[in-house]
Order: structure tokens, then C-alpha cells, then sequence
């Protein structure tokens, strides 16, 4: 991509606030987006080649929303945590495995995707994040939810196409969570906590292509419960 191309990006960046450089090739975040610290609010660079995030993404201080799905990231860079204006964080797409200690100083943040990525473990240190709904961290190869999951505040987690075979009964302490997506894992009958069931704010749970037949949750203890949740919730947007 010509300087003239991505000069008249960061023109156009500086009365926006928004820079959007998708599909490009770009083998690393550009360096010339540092001059616009100040003003930009959203950046988008995905479906590019970028393998490392540069330190200097901490200066971006008004940033809201930071989106990189399909590049080839492996790790995140401590300094991420100072972007304290950030709700969005799409990194979908990525070689991820853990996430820097540091990604629990996002206060603001309310969206977090980390789908496809190579996650085996359920990443740690999101309980401090209070304003995050949505967790997405689908299609990784995680194999267990384990009990630290209650620490968290969101309202949504996706879970689906993991290697999960055992959930931790925790989840039902997770105090605003209504959605759990659980589908095409490898889930037995058992492994469903029945606190998620009959002791929780839960009233989405999916689990279809796990190990066992979906109306066979209908014979578990709580199910009632559960399905007063599910439908009370139906209601109210119908």
C-alpha cells in the first residue's frame, strides 16, 4: 500500500476519529497511526497480516473501539491495559493463548471477542472487568470452565465449539449471567451443572451437539426452574 494511500487514511482519520484499513496485507500496525494518539476513537485493521500490537498502542487514550479479527496476532502487549476509554475489543481470527495480566485494567470495556482463536485454558483475570456483557470465546480448544468463571460480571458467554467435557457448578454464581452457549462440545448429561439449573439468573442454555440427546435436559433436577426462567425472558421480548 502507497504513503499517498495511507496518508490520506490518516487525513481522513484526523476529522473522524475513525481509522479503517481492512484487507490490506499490512505485515505490522502502522506506525504513522501514533500521530493520531489523540483524536482516534475507533480503529479497525482487520483481515491484514499483523503479528505483533506495538507498545504505543497504550497512548491511544480515547480509544472505544479496537478491532483486529482475522490477522495473526500470538500475544497482546501489557500496555494494552492502559486503554481505559476501550467498550470493544475484537481479536477474532487470531493465534491468541493467553491474555496479558493486564487486560483486567479495561474498565470500561463491555465487549470481548476472542473467537478462533488457539485458547486451551479459559483466560483468567476478567472478574475485575465490571462493565463487560459479552464474552465471547468461541471455537478455541478449551476443555473446562473452571471455578474462577464466578468472578465474572457478564451477561453472555459463548462457549461453543470448544473441547469442553466439565463446567464448573461456580458458573451459577456469576451474578448477572443469563446466556450460556455451550453447542458442539463434548459434554456428557452429567457435566451440566444442575445449579446452572435450578440456582441461577441463567435462562438461555445451549447445548446442542454435545454427547447426548437435548431433550434429555428436560429429566435433570431444576429443569423447571430453568425453563420458568426461559420462558418468563421469551415474554418479555416477544
Amino acid at each position: 500500500m502507497g504513503n499517498s494511500a495511507l496518508k490520506a487514511h490518516l487525513e481522513t482519520s484526523q476529522k473522524t476519529g475513525v481509522f479503517q484499513l481492512t484487507g490490506k496485507g499490512l505485515p505490522e500496525f502502522p506506525e504513522e497511526l501514533q500521530r493520531l494518539s489523540g483524536n482516534l476513537r475507533t480503529v479497525d485493521l482487520s483481515n491484514n497480516k499483523i503479528e505483533v500490537l506495538p507498545p504505543f498502542i497504550g497512548s491511544f487514550l480515547h480509544l472505544k473501539s479496537l478491532t483486529i479479527n482475522s490477522n495473526k496476532l500470538t500475544s497482546l502487549p501489557n500496555d494494552i491495559g492502559k486503554l481505559k476509554k476501550l467498550e470493544t475489543l475484537y481479536l477474532n481470527g487470531n493465534q491468541l493463548q493467553t491474555l496479558p495480566p493486564s487486560i483486567g485494567q479495561l474498565k470500561a470495556l463491555r465487549t470481548l471477542c476472542l473467537s478462533g482463536n488457539q485458547f486451551r485454558q479459559f483466560p483468567g483475570g476478567l472478574g475485575s472487568l465490571r462493565q463487560l456483557d459479552l464474552l465471547d470465546l468461541s471455537k478455541n480448544h478449551i476443555q473446562a470452565v473452571p471455578a474462577e468463571v464466578a468472578e465474572l460480571q457478564v451477561i453472555e458467554i459463548n462457549l461453543n465449539q470448544n473441547q469442553i467435557t466439565a463446567v464448573s457448578g461456580d458458573i451459577s454464581r456469576c451474578p448477572r449471567l443469563k446466556v450460556v452457549r455451550l453447542e458442539e462440545n463434548c459434554l456428557e448429561l452429567s457435566s451440566i451443572p444442575l445449579s446452572i439449573l435450578s440456582n441461577s439468573q441463567v435462562s438461555l442454555v445451549t447445548v446442542e451437539g454435545n454427547l447426548f440427546e437435548v431433550k434429555k435436559m428436560s429429566d435433570l433436577e431444576g429443569y423447571d426452574k430453568y425453563m420458568e426462567r426461559f420462558t418468563a425472558t421469551k415474554k418479555k421480548f416477544a
